[in-house]
């Protein structure tokens, strides 16, 4: 079970650490407090099988909290700036009996409940414990029953880019595999200490920062939000070897940096992960150049735990435009038969491993498209180069279909990357009464320039086919909590601003 990976800590080592004055944790004392919320959770009533939903910021809690309810029954992270609706639907579709929240605020979440969930709530005492406590009971104490490898410890929902979000049940052994594949890639040890800035109700934060970390017997230093104001002061203070985030966060990163001169602390990082979104060339090479590390572009997803593919440390090659090589896991590109195709080929990125969930909850359908003969469509087109690095191209069903031309918005999101006044680009589809779709962008500026002069610098580059027929110019380009850019959310977004 997914608790056993902390016992590759040394007891008397500080397994967690929240930074801005927030406790810390040895690998004794976590283990001792995860065992303590177990044995609560099951004297109120939860057990094997029950859905254990939490709301809660970064912190001690949301991870003890996370650890005692996969060791009972199955832990179910929800985002805490959920509006009620949204609490309700996903409280009511995981099945969810107990919500942790914390003692204050939280009225969406409360509201949410009704008569069917109960609310428990996770706080921390004088001396850094961390403790659950409620009002009701869900029924009867029930005795500890300690999960086998094959039970469900996390339930999830994909993201819902393309279609309503369905479940996805992950059991211990994906994620300890999931976890361990992570730590390989990256040859973690205790001596590493991760800076967790990603949203820990996310297989990102809670697999690749966390759980990886937990595995070697590092630490994990874990601020309550991404605050780039504090962020190097915090990477100095801690002594972190490593971050991973998502693009978005390293953009913001940069724009608070001058060339050629590099942040106090930057100096003891290892590496720095990129990953849940596609890293762009120039924002790789400006990383590196600002902060002297190599940049890591990574490849996850949901339904493989997260990590499918990685590019390797130095002195291996790491390809600017590739999330590199599949990470014990098994890669190829499929046709539409499910057939595998050559390298250098186009096709569907499919996967195999044991850190691949094993079909999604309750929903025949989805599992009839998304497996074939084995292997986990992904949904995301891309290819292998004849060394086994993978690029993506873009998501099948975000593809534009122009007249026939199928056309990749990765491609002229990257083209527009390249203008120096441009600091993030987002191309997607519009209708077109002739073409059925035309290709337009929302960019953000980070200096002057007119789309006139930015689809001019298109038509440099792109076939005319692919060239922006519209683009607009935004001060910010809608993001899922986790950074994710829904492009069908941005496009609805942005012409509805324009018709209004």
């Amino acid at each position: 079970m997914i608790l056993d990976l902390l016992e590759n800590g040394d007891p008397s080592r500080i397994a967690i650490s929240v930074a801005g004055g927030g406790p810390s944790v040895t690998y004794g004392q976590l283990r001792q407090q995860v065992e303590a919320l177990a044995r609560t959770l099951n004297q109120i009533g939860l057990g094997r099988g029950d859905r254990i939903a939490m709301a809660l910021p970064n912190g001690l809690e949301v991870i003890a909290s996370f650890l005692a309810a996969s060791t009972v029954g199955t832990a179910a992270p929800l985002n805490p700036a959920y509006t009620r609706d949204e609490f309700k639907f996903y409280l009511e579709d995981t099945g969810a009996r107990a919500l942790i929240l914390p003692p204050k605020d939280c009225e969406e979440a409360r509201a949410a409940t009704g008569d069917q969930v109960l609310i428990i709530e996770a706080d921390i005492d004088r001396d850094g414990r961390v403790r659950l406590s409620s009002k009701g009971i869900a029924g009867a104490p029930r005795s500890r029953d300690n999960p086998n490898d094959d039970d469900v410890a996390l339930i999830l929902h994909t993201s819902g880019t393309t279609s309503r979000p369905k479940r996805v049940p992950l059991s211990h052994a994906n994620l300890m595999t999931s976890a361990r594949n992570v730590s390989a890639t990256y040859q973690l040890t205790p001596a590493d200490v991760s800076l967790c800035v990603m949203p820990l109700f996310h297989v990102h934060g809670l697999v690749a920062s966390t759980l990886a970390t937990l595995s070697t017997g590092g630490t994990v230093v874990v601020p309550p939000k991404f605050n780039p104001l504090s962020f190097w002061s915090t990477v100095r203070d801690h002594r972190a070897t490593w971050y991973s985030a998502v693009p978005t966060i390293h953009q913001v990163l940069l724009s608070r940096t001058k060339a050629g001169t590099r942040p106090s602390g930057a100096e003891q990082l290892r590496f720095i992960r990129s990953c849940s979104a596609a890293l762009a060339p120039q924002t790789m090479s400006d990383i590196e150049e600002r902060f002297g590390v190599p940049i890591l572009e990574a490849y996850g997803m949901t339904e493989a735990a997260h990590q499918m593919a990685s590019n390797p440390l130095p002195p291996a090659a790491r390809k600017a435009g590739s999330v590199g090589c599949g990470t014990a896991v098994e890669i190829a590109i499929l046709n539409e038969a499910g057939e595998q195709l050559p390298p250098g080929t186009v096709g569907e990125v499919s996967i195999k491993g044991p850190n691949v969930f094993a079909g999604y909850e309750g929903n025949a359908e989805a599992n009839a498209e998304s497996f074939s003969r084995g292997w986990f469509r992904t949904g995301d087109q891309g290819y292998l180069d004849d060394q086994g690095y993978l690029m993506l191209v873009g998501r099948l069903k975000e593809l534009i279909n122009r007249g026939g031309e199928k056309i990749s918005p990765r491609e002229i999101d990257e083209t527009l990357l390249t203008h120096p006044a441009v600091a993030e680009a987002v191309c997607f589809g519009i209708a077109h009464r002739v073409y059925g779709e035309e290709v337009a962008a929302a960019v953000v500026l980070k200096g002057a320039a007119t789309e006139k002069d930015l689809i001019a610098h298109c038509r440099s580059s792109l076939s005319d086919f692919k060239c922006p027929t519209a683009i607009y110019i935004v001060e910010s380009i809608p993001r899922t909590a986790t950074g994710k850019i829904q492009r069908r959310n941005v496009a609805a977004a942005i012409t509805k601003s324009d018709d209004a």
